[in-house]
Order: C-alpha cells, then structure tokens, then sequence
C-alpha cells in the first residue's frame, strides 16, 4: 500500500513533504494543453530574462501557460491585421502577384518583417 506524505495547505499553493522540507506541490492548470507557440515563446523568454518576478508570479499562480497562449493567439490575429492593411496601402495586390511574382514576395516579407517588428514592440517587449 502507498503511503501518503503529509500535506498542507497555506496562502493558496499546496505544500508536500520531502524529506525534512516542505516544497510548493505545483501543477500545471488543465489549460495549459494550448500552445504557447512563437509570440508566447519570445515573451516567456523576455520575462524570464528581464522580468523574473512578474514570470514568478505567474508561475506560482498558474496563469503563465494561459497568458502566454493567449497572447500568442492575439499577437496572431494582429500580425495578420496590419499586414493586410499595409499590403492595402503599399498597392501590394494578387494583379502584382500574377504580374511579378518576385517583386510580389519581396513586398510581402519586407511588410511582414515590419509588422512582426510592431508585434515585438507592441506586445512581446513592453512592459
């Protein structure tokens, strides 16, 4: 039979006993299953780097998964966003497409690589 190692409970976190100490029994939320994917990926980088106490926080609460997926997915939908508004207002169309396919891919990855430079500003290294 197992035997159950004795536990409390204190400030919200469970504690278990290992040995003579008494370490955090920290689980991951059932949310965490979403992934965090690229956006999620740079800013867990840059609060572990230059933030540790706010990624601390948000490892202890159990949120950090959930923050991180969900800024991935609005970081998302926010490149896509100004990267069709600035392929509007730069003329970059599908008639450039089918005329010059090189000038039509140029255009576009210089729109994306200044849309993704906004989405790092704006969402992954602010405060």
């Amino acid at each position: 039979m197992k035997e159950l190692k004795p536990r409390i409970h204190e400030n919200g976190i469970d504690y278990i006993l290992v040995g003579d100490y008494y370490i955090p029994d920290l689980k991951l939320p059932k949310d965490s299953q979403r992934p965090i994917g690229h956006w999620g990926s740079l800013r867990k980088a840059y609060l572990q780097l230059y933030r540790p106490k706010a990624c601390n926080d948000l490892v202890f609460s159990g949120r950090l998964n959930t923050v991180l997926a969900d800024l991935n997915e609005q970081a998302s939908d926010r490149l896509s966003l100004i990267m069709d508004q600035m392929a509007e207002a730069e003329g970059v169309t599908e008639q450039v497409k089918a005329k010059n396919q090189m000038l039509w891919v140029q255009s576009m990855n210089s729109i994306r690589n200044r849309a993704e430079e906004i989405i790092k500003q704006e969402m992954i290294y602010c405060d």
